[in-house]
């Protein structure tokens, strides 16, 4: 009886063993994989730089790898997203290679780059909620900086500035002025006073916004999602992106990766991101 008893603890010794082995295995990766994690903004632009080690710690300027290109060159392919995102490897390939040239490396700056955000939010506008997009970029303030709302973009707006470009739309007479202008009664009464604006007019989406804000007709309710676009590496666009999920690819990671050929391509690409095309 005793011989069993003693086989009895020695077996459950073994599995709480293997258990503990399993169990300490298992944290380890997860560590391993929250390490590996770009969790915030600024890390990412640690990391795209090479201002940071593998395991987080930063590197300063009198650290001798600090910026070192065979680091840059092991961390960019984590920085990317390699699960959703479509990227063609040949153009991460090209685009680690101009950033880590020897000779001409590029780096981003956090408050010099062409580089802004795309906040998605949701309001309440005259009690509907409805979505918008809210662009925000970084502005020198004192001795700091601070983040401002630099346009917006709402589908509500853009419906009240809907122009007739039509050859049947309507016009006002060219010889309105020889009757006073009377003629504006009927244009202004048909509440189409868009339709007599100038050909290159563009309404201020921004002006309007704080206008609904400050009559109390558009309330904010919460931010959905948030994206960075990034101009500040010559021939190139990238967006990141957040991405909440379990596994080394995770966090702050690039979504989009898109040559530009010339300053009109990356001028077009902007008019697109703002919803201005």
């Amino acid at each position: 009886m005793r011989i069993i008893l003693l086989l009895l603890i020695a077996t459950l010794t073994v599995h709480a063993s293997v258990a503990q082995s399993e169990l300490s295995d298992e944290m380890k990766e997860t560590e391993e994989q929250l390490r590996a994690s770009t969790k915030q903004i600024n890390q990412f632009f640690r990391r795209f730089n090479g201002e940071e080690d593998e395991d987080g710690n930063r590197y300063f300027e009198t650290d001798k790898k600090y910026r070192d290109p065979s680091l840059r060159k092991k961390y960019m392919p984590v920085l990317f997203d390699t699960q959703t995102s479509q990227i063609e490897s040949n153009l991460v390939k090209n685009f680690v290679k101009q950033i880590t040239k020897k000779d001409s490396p590029s780096f981003l700056n956090f408050h010099e780059d062409d580089w802004f955000a795309e906040v998605s939010t949701t309001f309440k506008y005259k009690g509907k909620e409805i979505s918008g997009l809210l662009y925000m970029r970084l502005q020198k303030q004192g001795l700091g900086y601070e983040w401002i709302i630099d346009d917006v973009a709402f589908e509500q707006f853009k419906k009240l500035f809907d122009k007739d470009t039509s050859e049947t739309k309507k016009f006002m007479h060219p010889m309105s002025h020889e009757l006073d202008f009377m003629t504006l009664r009927k244009a202004l009464l048909e509440n189409h006073a868009e339709q007599f604006t100038g050909i290159n007019y563009t309404p201020d989406f921004l002006t309007i916004f704080l206008y609904e804000m400050n009559l109390g007709n558009l309330k904010f309710e919460t931010v959905r999602r948030v994206a960075f676009h990034f101009f500040s590496i010559d021939g190139y666009y990238f967006s990141i992106t957040n991405f909440n999920r379990s596994g080394y690819n995770s966090g702050w990671l690039i979504s989009s990766l898109i040559p530009l050929a010339n300053d009109a391509q990356k001028q077009q690409m902007k008019n697109y991101i703002y919803d201005k095309n």
